[in-house]
């Protein structure tokens, strides 16, 4: 796999080129992966595949973030979160360790919602018999298909890739592909409940969840504490910044800036056993450096970590 590709242009030219991954729904999986690579050129995480992806999609200001060149976290009130390449590797070991913990306790059944361009399917280690489902808009799941395929890339383990919009009939293009209702099922749903879904778009795809998960399934995600107003606040600056710096984002962008229902109360009463952690105690799981109190205010305090699991 070449670990250097050359870059592509940004300008859309075609269905499923690169070019379609700088706005909307596609310009939170290029950023969420470019904090990833920093991560990774940081000596943080092993992902092989995040730098390469980033100059794919050919996204200058990507491209720096992902090789350490540009560290948002310097760029004032609207750069991004304090730590950022800690901040992604915290998070990233925190749901790696989580599908690592389910495959020893038996579960061959994994869903990714939201997968954007992360390469768990390729990078993990997963047992045999394992399939991974790997969901997420089609013009996303389209461009890393085809260029992990052009590199030569095979997945660790039987993924399947299904492209549907998640405020659409995602359940039905699961089951289409070959999801097993009946058996217990280990979901990751990360970075959609901070940003990107409506509190009824929330509860509607928790209740999906729900509904396709067997006795014995666990479920991870991060999300938003309410009221999230310090959240809303940082994450409308956050997109303003990127339109500054060159990030195609139309409308609003692709960050819910609203209030969010309470997801622990809310998978709780579905008949969820939860447990919720800070991001100072994933911090910690990942041997990261503490984080100071200046940089547990605000956005990254109203961040929290959910693991639950279904009787």
């Amino acid at each position: 796999m070449p670990l250097r590709p050359a870059p592509v242009s940004a300008t859309p030219t075609g269905r499923d080129d690169a070019g379609s991954l700088a706005g909307d729904a596609g310009v939170m999986a290029t950023v969420v992966a470019a904090a990833r690579a920093a991560a990774v050129s940081r000596g943080l995480i092993n992902d092989p595949f995040a730098a390469p992806l980033m100059h794919k999609v050919g996204l200058q200001f990507c491209i720096r973030m992902a090789d350490g060149d540009l560290d948002i976290s310097g760029l004032g009130k609207d750069g991004g979160f304090p730590r950022l390449a800690e901040f992604s590797a915290a998070r990233t070991h925190y749901f790696d360790v989580f599908f690592t913990d389910a495959a020893r306790g038996g579960i061959r059944q994994a869903v990714i919602l939201g997968a954007g361009l992360d390469t768990r399917a390729y990078r993990l280690w997963w047992p045999p018999e394992t399939t991974v489902y790997e969901v997420d808009h089609p013009h996303v799941v389209d461009f890393k298909t085809a260029t992990m395929r052009t590199w030569g890339a095979t997945p660790s383990v039987d993924r399947r890739a299904v492209g549907v919009d998640l405020r659409g009939d995602w359940p039905q293009a699961l089951r289409r592909v070959g999801f097993d209702v009946a058996a217990p099922t280990v979901w990751v749903l990360e970075g959609l409940l901070v940003w990107q879904l409506a509190s009824d778009a929330q509860n509607r795809l928790l209740d999906g969840v729900t509904e396709l998960s067997a006795a014995g399934s666990r479920l991870a995600a991060d999300h938003a504490v309410p009221p999230s107003r310090p959240q809303a606040v940082h994450q409308q600056s956050l997109v303003d910044g990127w339109r500054r710096r060159g990030l195609s984002v139309t409308g609003p962008g692709p960050i819910y800036s609203g209030e969010h229902t309470d997801v622990v109360r809310h998978l709780t009463e579905s008949g969820w056993t939860t447990s919720d952690s800070g991001i100072a105690q994933v911090f910690a799981a990942a041997r990261l450096p503490r984080l100071s109190e200046r940089e547990l205010d605000g956005a990254l305090a109203a961040i929290r970590y959910l693991a639950a699991s279904r009787n």
